[in-house]
């Protein structure tokens, strides 16, 4: 299994979900676990999800996330769990 961490942050707006989840299900990348929440009128999200069978290397899905986000408004920012993983812990 191929695992990264996905983020999500931004004011709340009609449709982020919808769009994170298309450009995943269209590039097949798996989502494992998510949780989302709204504080006030602001949005956060974390996913994990398996890119072990990607359509494209963990780079550009990384940058077409971004991308995607940019298009919405919100910042979005994809890591490897190894990494994110090692950049948590003390």
């Amino acid at each position: 299994m191929n695992k990264v961490i996905i983020t999500v942050v931004g004011k709340d707006t009609v449709g982020i979900i919808a769009k994170v989840c298309t450009y995943l299900a269209e590039n097949q990348v798996n989502i494992l676990d998510i949780t989302q929440t709204i504080v006030q009128e602001y949005f956060s999200m974390m996913m994990i999800a398996d890119a072990e069978h990607a359509a494209k290397p963990f780079e550009e899905l990384a940058t077409d996330l971004e991308q995607v986000g940019e298009e919405i408004g919100v910042k979005v920012k994809c890591q490897r769990e190894e990494i994110f993983t090692k950049m948590h812990r003390i």
